[in-house]
């Protein structure tokens, strides 16, 4: 009996190591090694200072920023989750014809149901960082007047949108898209 207490023992020992302590540092140093930036965060640097995530979607409320998708939880990640509300909701409904009429008035819509989806309802997770180039051509209007852009800035503008614009991915999987944060960085730019 003491016997197998001890081989249970140096079983448990054995596969502390190997579980605990020798594949998590396999494994942190292969992320480090071949996928350095995703493992750490997708952190985006401006003059030396961390000021957001390429994975995580950013509040811009301001009329010379394309805007994001909304977000149940105003984009906090700590609880990251969606509203809950279902399709016969009278709350998701109101939120959504609120949206609409805000989004349409301040991007001088005058069709609302031009409107792309994702520019009214909130994602699952509250912190979708993209939205579709149908929805950023939609409110290029808006920021080009609230700039003051030229047509030179105009013409710059539309490449930096062309450049951002990510395909599916394998040319396969999900829609075209455009990441809201590194737009906004690079209009930043814009001289």
């Amino acid at each position: 009996m003491k016997n197998q207490v001890i081989n249970s023992l140096k079983c448990l020992l054995v596969m502390i190591v190997i579980t605990g302590i020798i594949y998590p540092l396999l494994m942190t140093g292969a992320a480090q090694l071949f996928f350095a930036k995703k493992a750490n965060g997708s952190l985006v640097m401006k003059d030396g200072i961390i000021v957001g995530s390429s994975l995580i979607g950013q509040k811009f409320d301001s009329t010379i920023y394309f805007w994001s998708r909304p977000s149940a939880i105003d984009y906090n990640p700590m609880p990251s989750s969606g509203s809950n509300l279902g399709p016969a909701s009278d709350k998701l409904k109101m939120q959504m014809l609120e949206r609409r009429s805000a989004f349409a008035q301040l991007n001088s819509i005058t069709d609302p149901s031009d409107i792309s989806a994702e520019m009214l309802f909130a994602s699952g997770s509250g912190l979708d960082p993209h939205i579709s180039p149908k929805a950023a051509t939609i409110q290029y209007n808006r920021v080009v007047a609230s700039r003051n852009f030229n047509e030179a800035q105009k013409k710059e503008l539309q490449g930096i949108i062309e450049h951002i614009k990510q395909n599916p991915q394998f040319s396969l999987f999900g829609e075209p898209r455009i990441n809201v944060f590194e737009l906004n960085l690079a209009l930043d730019n814009i001289k």
